[in-house]
C-alpha cells in the first residue's frame, strides 16, 4: 500500500505546470516557475488574508488615516498599475487595492492578485520621495506579477504531500494547506529567496521607469534603507541580497531603463 501512495505522490508532482508567469521586458527576467497551486486558489487566499488585515487596522484607526498620505501612495499606484501589462497582459484588470497603514514598521508589500499596503514607517522615516515609494511599490508589485507567493506555496504544498504520504504510511492523521494563512506566513512571516528579490528588484525598476518615475530612485531608497537597517546580517546569513549587492545591481539595471523613464517622464 505504501509503495502505491509513493507513486501516486510522484505522479501529482511529475504533473506540476511550468509557466513563464511574465514577458521578460527590458531588464530579461526570464526564469520559469514550476505550480503546483492554482492562481485562483491564491488569489481567494489573498483576498481572504487582506480583507482581514485592512478590517483589523481599520478597527485600531490605523488605516488610511492621513487623507494626503494615501492620495499620494494610491496616485503612485494608478501611474504603476497601467505599466504591468510590459509584463503580463491580464494584470492591469486586477482586482487592486491599495491602502495606508499606520505603523512605525519600515515596510510594504502587495498579496497575489494585487493587494497593496504601505506602512507610514517606510514614508516617513526615510522620508520618501515619490520615486523612492514607486521603487518600493514597483518591488511589491513585481512579487505579485511573478507569482512568487505562488510559487512559494507550491513548493510548500509540494513538500507537504511528500510529508503526508509518509505520514499516510506511518499512520499518522493528515492536516490540509490553509491558503489564507499561507498568504500570511509568505507576507509576513517567512522571506523571500534572494532570487526573488533579484526579479522583484529588476522588474520594479522597469515598472517605475515606464510609469514616468527615475528608476535610480530605487538606489537612493537602499540606500536609505541601509542607514536605517545598519546592523544587517552578512549576506551568506541572510535570504536577501545585501545591501551592497543590492545597490549595484539596482544601478546596472536601473541605466539600463534609462531610456524607458526618459521617454514615459511627465511633460514629454
Amino acid at each position: 500500500m505504501g509503495r502505491y501512495l509513493i507513486l501516486a505522490a510522484l505522479t501529482v508532482l511529475a504533473g506540476c505546470q511550468t509557466v513563464q508567469t511574465t514577458q521578460s521586458g527590458v531588464v530579461g527576467v526570464e526564469r520559469k516557475q514550476t505550480m503546483l497551486v492554482s492562481s485562483a486558489e491564491m488569489d481567494q487566499g489573498a483576498a481572504s488574508a487582506y480583507q482581514k488585515i485592512t478590517t483589523d487596522a481599520g478597527k485600531k484607526g490605523q488605516l488610511n488615516r492621513d487623507a494626503a498620505q494615501t492620495e499620494r501612495v494610491r496616485r503612485i499606484a494608478n501611474r504603476l498599475i497601467p505599466r504591468t501589462a510590459a509584463f503580463r497582459a491580464d494584470a492591469p484588470a486586477w482586482k487592486w487595492e491599495v491602502n495606508v497603514i499606520t505603523s512605525k514598521e519600515v515596510n510594504a508589500w502587495c498579496m497575489p492578485g494585487g493587494k497593496i499596503a504601505v506602512y507610514t514607517g517606510l514614508i516617513e522615516k526615510l522620508n520618501a520621495t515619490d520615486e523612492e515609494l514607486a521603487a518600493v511599490m514597483g518591488h511589491e508589485i513585481a512579487h505579485a506579477l511573478r507569482e512568487h507567493g505562488r510559487e512559494r506555496a507550491s513548493q510548500a504544498q509540494a513538500e507537504g504531500i511528500l510529508i503526508g504520504v509518509i505520514g499516510a504510511v506511518a499512520g499518522l492523521p493528515q492536516g490540509t494547506l490553509d491558503l489564507t494563512q499561507m498568504v500570511v506566513d509568505l507576507t509576513f512571516n517567512l522571506p523571500n529567496s534572494r532570487e526573488h528579490e533579484t526579479e522583484a528588484d529588476r522588474i520594479g525598476v522597469e515598472l517605475a521607469a515606464r510609469a514616468g518615475f527615475d528608476p535610480r530612485g530605487a538606489v537612493t531608497l537602499w540606500e536609505k534603507m541601509g542607514k536605517v537597517n545598519s546592523g544587517e546580517p552578512p549576506q551568506f546569513l541572510s535570504t536577501h541580497p545585501s545591501h551592497a549587492t543590492r545597490i549595484s545591481d539596482l544601478r546596472v539595471y536601473s541605466a539600463k531603463v534609462l531610456p524607458l523613464y526618459e521617454a514615459a517622464r511627465p511633460g514629454r
